[in-house]
């Protein structure tokens, strides 16, 4: 910390040597970006015999430092017990807790400020450094500070940490946050302005329908999946625009604060942390919305096959997914238990999961799983590619395939699903020509037809359910000529696509019948209460 650490975040002069700009004593990282406030070193510590050192080994040890947890934290004072950064301090801000490689870490901690000069920080980490202040029981040591860049307004802050794991070594990581906390500068942002207070009007109004909706069809309403997304999305969307205004509010309250004193280090991390939480919402929300897109695409003819044999093969893929998981974990667990030890990617059960996905997708390194074990290697990669490769994929594809071939074939002789984005189409087309008084009303129509052709749609069956009647005599016609005719032998031969016409026909009977059944039953009811 005392060479390149101070070298990187103190820069008070040009390459020439001449003095950089004077803005309150602040330092400019590559002369462009200023850095608010002062720096701050933190770490954390664990208490000695927090760990249960064997019998045998008792007399050869006499300190032991386990992991770092939050019940093992070491609070207790130490070194010269003089300063701030030989006592412990609470964290008096709401900022998460830190993710690291080899634990979770909390907001406290042994702080330590840096100086604004240079010399006097320098002198500060020798003195640190000759009085022990990292020990044995230091577990982490974060880094933090905050920049920002007025040429392109971002705030960046910047979280370098040093784990110390317990079995000895460090692990070095870091973090940094590209945030825009000022939002409204430009035109430009006042555009985006703009258009946030379109999508909350939206967004109102989207809730009213839904709202609607729920009253009008009460239950019904989430026997649909596509009602479940709008839900989704509208609850989404509403914690967008909390995360939105809870973080402007914050922003609007603590900026000024933070950088009022230029003395002490501002915690910008809170105020980053948020941000991209609000920005992992908008990703997700965004997600959904691309994924609704599905719900219009059945004017297309293609995509309405896709989207038809996805649905009907659905039970069929989660039989097959419960096969292929229990093989797929099964060589995972061997795996991790027998290349763990040696090879990186193999070291968890969550990465033996992973390393095996990227050997389905050719990622793979044949070389280390040998070299680990040059019996078992050899046998877990050959029987993987062997029954997850070739069988269970190629078993997957055949799912697929079938499924779509019968679909295709249902297309082929008419039996589609609505097209409903065109049905939304023409009939926003048709009221507004009724508007317009440029097409008399359907109602009208309706009433001055006498044509007994039309009857049925008196009866409220739509146009559908004509062209299904009138597939359904067509068949029966074709049928009756070719099979019941007098000049047909009884040994004739079905051919397999006279066989499926049979079959398809027999399937839209099947389908009738449970419509008149339905049709009855209603009628049924309706009598019985009228009895009463």
């Amino acid at each position: 910390m005392e060479g390149p650490l101070l070298d990187g975040l103190y820069w008070d002069s040009w390459y020439n040597n001449q003095k950089l700009y004077d803005l309150k004593n602040s330092s400019r990282i590559y002369y462009e970006n200023i850095l608010l406030g002062v720096p701050r070193v933190r770490q954390l510590k664990v208490r000695n015999n927090t760990c249960k050192v064997y019998s045998s080994f008792q007399s050869l040890m006499s300190e032991c430092y386990d992991k770092y947890t939050s019940e093992n934290e070491d609070l207790a004072d130490f070194g010269l017990k003089l300063d701030s950064e030989w006592k412990y301090s609470t964290s008096n801000t709401n900022s998460p807790w830190h993710w690291g490689f080899v634990g979770v870490y909390g907001n406290g901690g042994f702080i330590f400020t840096l100086s604004k000069s240079k010399s006097e920080t320098k002198n500060k980490f020798i003195d640190l450094r000759l009085n022990s202040w990292i020990t044995r029981g230091t577990r982490v040591i974060f880094i933090d500070f905050s920049l920002y860049n007025a040429n392109v307004n971002l705030f960046c802050i910047i979280r370098l940490v040093a784990e110390f794991p317990a079995t000895g070594g460090i692990l070095t990581s870091w973090q940094l946050y590209s945030v825009k906390l000022l939002r409204y500068v430009s035109y430009y942002d006042y555009f985006i302005a703009s258009c946030e207070i379109t999508f909350c009007i939206f967004l109102f109004v989207f809730t009213t329908q839904e709202l609607k909706k729920m009253k009008e069809f009460k239950s019904d309403y989430f026997k649909s999946i596509w009602n479940w997304l709008e839900l989704l999305l509208l609850l989404l969307c509403f914690m967008a625009v909390s995360f939105y205004a809870y973080c402007n509010m914050q922003i609007f309250l603590l900026l000024g604060q933070l950088l009022k004193s230029t003395e002490k280090y501002p915690d910008f991390y809170f105020l980053a942390y948020w941000h991209i939480y609000y920005n992992n919402i908008i990703a997700i929300t965004i997600f959904f919305a691309w994924i609704k897109i599905f719900k219009f695409i059945s004017f297309n003819k293609t995509m309405s096959q896709l989207s038809s044999t996805l649905s009907r093969c659905m039970k069929d893929i989660v039989g097959f997914a419960i096969m292929f998981f229990i093989i797929f974990f099964a060589y995972a667990q061997l795996g991790f238990l027998v290349f763990g030890s040696q090879v990186d990617d193999f070291s968890t059960f969550q990465n033996s999961i992973f390393a095996q996905f990227r050997i389905v997708l050719g990622d793979f390194n044949f070389a280390g799983i040998q070299q680990a074990n040059r019996i078992l290697g050899p046998i877990y990669f050959i029987t993987f590619i062997f029954f997850v490769f070739f069988v269970l994929l190629n078993m997957f594809l055949a799912i697929i395939n079938d499924t779509y071939s019968e679909v295709k074939a249902d297309y082929s002789i008419g039996r589609r699903p609505d097209f409903e984005l065109g049905k939304m189409l023409k009939k926003s087309y048709h009221n507004a020509l009724e508007k317009l008084k440029l097409r008399k009303s359907q109602k009208n129509e309706d009433k001055n037809m006498g044509d007994l052709a039309e009857q049925p749609k008196r009866e409220n069956l739509d146009e559908n359910e004509l062209q299904r009647a009138e597939q359904m005599k067509k068949w029966k016609e074709s049928l009756e000529k070719k099979y019941y005719s007098t000049e047909t032998q009884d040994n004739q031969p079905v051919t397999q696509q006279e066989f499926r016409e049979l079959f398809l026909y027999t399937v839209e009977l099947e389908k009738e019948l449970h419509y008149i059944s339905s049709k009855l039953n209603q009628v049924m009811r309706k009598l019985s209460g009228l009895q009463y």
